[in-house]
């Protein structure tokens, strides 16, 4: 838990030690607000890992996050497209899968040339919050304004800044790209700066539908809402009508969407090597990633 007092918290260490297969880089550590958090009635941490339960798979589970941040990866100068995509890792906004679903998938992202912003987002949920993820709503529409009025520092390009979330985390990322408001009033100068994604990448996304299958009311786009990319397992517990109503509803409005439901996977694979035919969706993202022009370099390199 990083315990620094000020406006802004900056941390320069080795990629390296943190992200298995990750080329050696730095990546640079983000506070996300000048004070503390909007509507905190409660102090939360510090920050833990939790111990895995009987029959659960091995993954890292931190919780009781209070401190929310963005850590900035930057790909290998030689691969830098100018391209960014903020991930969202899930755990049912208790915990934060952030290893398998958070620095694996931004050490992916640094192979494909693209700057990837790991968002520690609160949680558990903050009791009597409406809606009840509001807190982490709020940590993921203040990241992407922060990446967007940040952009020359972080040479991107400020219209192709993408989100990528996981479960609770592809949750998160359908409110951020479709909501109709700013959960949070302006803090500085970054709140300028646009709160939504340009594109999108929803893996085993929770929660979208109802109990008949229908979309939720707040997640309702139109034609002005980004271009999405989805991934569900038909075994998946947590049903694969949350990716094909949203792809559906993506669609009746002309809007470029993308769907991949697999036979087996179930839930929570996230970048690992699972024995099923859902193991290659970073290879079907990477292909819809190149042939929306988001790995294509802005401007040409200088010979």
């Amino acid at each position: 838990m990083m315990g620094r007092r000020g406006l802004w918290v900056v941390v320069l260490i080795g990629l390296g030690s943190m992200v298995s297969g990750a080329e050696a880089a730095e990546e640079v550590v983000w506070r996300l607000w000048p004070g503390e958090p909007p509507d905190e009635k409660q102090k939360v941490g510090p920050e833990r890992y939790l111990e895995g339960k009987p029959g659960q798979s091995e993954i890292k589970r931190l919780t009781d996050v209070g401190t929310p941040t963005v850590t900035i990866y930057p790909p290998p100068p030689e691969k830098h497209t100018g391209c960014a995509v903020l991930v969202a890792p899930g755990g049912g906004y208790n915990i934060l899968a952030i290893e398998h679903e958070g620095t694996q998938v931004c050490a992916w992202l640094n192979s494909l040339g693209i700057t990837a912003a790991l968002l520690k987002y609160r949680v558990p949920k903050r009791p009597g919050q409406t809606p009840e993820n509001l807190a982490m709503i709020q940590d993921a529409q203040r990241a992407m304004a922060l990446l967007r009025s940040r952009a020359a520092e972080l040479r991107i390009d400020p219209q192709r800044i993408g989100m990528i979330g996981f479960s609770a985390g592809g949750n998160l990322t359908a409110w951020t790209c479709l909501a109709d408001k700013r959960f949070y009033p302006p803090q500085d100068e970054h709140d300028r700066a646009s709160s939504r994604p340009d594109f999108a990448l929803l893996i085993y996304p929770a929660w979208l539908v109802d109990a008949q299958g229908q979309l939720k009311p707040e997640f309702r786009p139109d034609k002005s809402s980004p271009p999405m990319f989805f991934v569900h397992s038909s075994d998946d517990p947590i049903s694969s009508e949350s990716s094909v109503a949203l792809y559906l509803a993506l669609k009746k409005h002309g809007v470029p969407a993308e769907v991949h439901v697999y036979a087996s996977g179930g839930h929570g694979y996230g970048m690992r090597k699972v024995p099923h035919p859902c193991a290659s969706w970073p290879q079907r993202a990477a292909e819809w990633l190149h042939s929306r022009g988001y790995l294509t370099p802005a401007t040409p390199t200088k010979k």
